[in-house]
């Protein structure tokens, strides 16, 4: 157990630990009835385990998400309500297992199919169990935050194609990125 921590790619569990939690508390101010502040910070989540995928492979990418799961967890039980930090770590553990299952699938096409598929697809289970779970019964405009929250990470699924691809070659100094058609 000591050498798998000590193993972990440390840097991403971090950044995916912060963002989630960020998120957390964010999602509990709405911008309007379509958005909350969460919407604009969690598809960052979806780069991390994207990059650590690409640079380290499956089985770290997993290790980073449960990692940052657990830890996120832990500080959204402090910053938000019990009944959303139980929501995001169900919705989160689900898509970003997802994410990784189909990234890998189409980790050998063209460099921007797997970041932008996965992202959607996982985005999508993501917003059902998240809204679901932790907002509906309570009289909030959760159906609404919910389609907006989705279309707000389809958007930034698209814009997080350039630093995907600019923070490739950082990420991976010894190789090129996967640039196959």
């Amino acid at each position: 157990m000591l050498r798998t921590l000590l193993d972990l790619p440390w840097i991403p569990v971090v950044a995916m630990m912060l963002v989630v939690t960020a998120s957390n508390y964010l999602v509990q101010f709405p911008i309007n009835d379509w958005l909350t502040y969460g919407a604009l910070t969690y598809p960052i989540a979806f780069l991390v385990t994207d990059l650590t995928n690409r640079c380290l492979g499956s089985v770290k990418a997993r290790q980073v998400v449960i990692w940052g799961f657990v830890l996120a967890v832990l500080l959204s039980l402090w910053l938000a309500t019990p009944r959303i930090a139980l929501a995001s770590g169900t919705a989160f553990l689900s898509a970003q297992l997802l994410d990784i299952w189909v990234f890998n699938r189409l980790r050998q096409q063209r460099w921007w199919k797997a970041p932008l598929i996965s992202s959607g697809v996982a985005s999508t289970l993501d917003t059902a169990v998240f809204f679901s779970l932790a907002f509906a019964a309570t009289g909030l405009p959760w159906v609404t935050w919910a389609i907006g929250d989705l279309g707000c990470k389809l958007l930034m699924a698209w814009l997080l194609l350039l630093p995907f691809r600019l923070l490739l070659p950082i990420a991976l100094p010894h190789s090129k990125p996967n640039t196959a058609n």
